[in-house]
C-alpha cells in the first residue's frame, strides 16, 4: 500500500465504503470517469489492499443477534506463546465478531453477537472461560450504539 493514492482513488474509496452494492456505472458516473478507467482503478485498489472485501450490513435484530457484548480479557501470562494460544482458540468461536490486543488493563476486547443475555451466559459458561490461558473476564453489554461501522475519514 505504498503507492499514493488520488483525488479519484480516494473518492471511489470514500463511495464504496458508504456502499459497496454501487455498480461500476454508478461509480464511473459519481466520480466523472469513463466505466473502463473505473473498472481498473477499483481493481488496483483492491490489489492494492486499499479495499479488503465488499461486504452486506446485516441487520443483527433481523437474525435474532441484536445483543452487542464488549468483553476484557486477561490472560494468566503475557508471552507471545499465550497470546498465539488464545488468538488461534478465539478465532474458531463463530460469536465473536471482532478481536483486539490491546495495551492496559486488558490483553484483549472482544465484540460479541448473540440474541440475549440468557444466550450469552451459555456462551461464556461454556467456550469463553474455557479459552486458553484466560485468568479472568469482564462482561460490558451494550445498551445503544451510537456509532456503528462509521465510514474512515481520510
Amino acid at each position: 500500500m505504498t503507492e499514493s493514492l488520488d483525488r479519484i482513488d480516494r473518492q471511489l474509496l470514500r463511495l464504496l465504503q458508504r456502499d459497496g452494492g454501487l455498480t461500476n456505472a454508478e461509480l464511473a458516473r459519481k466520480v466523472n470517469v469513463s466505466p473502463a478507467t473505473c473498472f481498473r482503478r477499483v481493481e488496483r485498489l483492491h490489489k492494492g489492499g486499499h479495499i479488503r472485501g465488499i461486504y452486506a450490513d446485516i441487520n443483527p435484530d433481523s437474525v435474532d443477534m441484536g445483543a452487542l457484548v464488549i468483553v476484557g480479557v486477561v490472560l494468566d501470562r503475557s508471552t507471545p506463546e499465550s497470546f498465539a494460544e488464545f488468538e488461534a482458540a478465539i478465532v474458531k468461536l463463530n460469536v465473536i465478531i471482532d478481536c483486539q490486543l490491546v495495551a492496559g488493563e486488558f490483553d484483549y476486547f472482544l465484540r460479541a453477537r448473540v440474541n440475549d443475555i440468557a444466550d450469552f451466559n451459555h456462551i461464556h459458561a461454556t467456550q469463553l472461560i474455557a479459552l486458553p490461558g484466560v485468568r479472568q473476564i469482564r462482561t460490558f453489554f451494550v445498551m445503544k450504539e451510537v456509532i456503528d461501522h462509521a465510514p474512515l475519514s481520510f
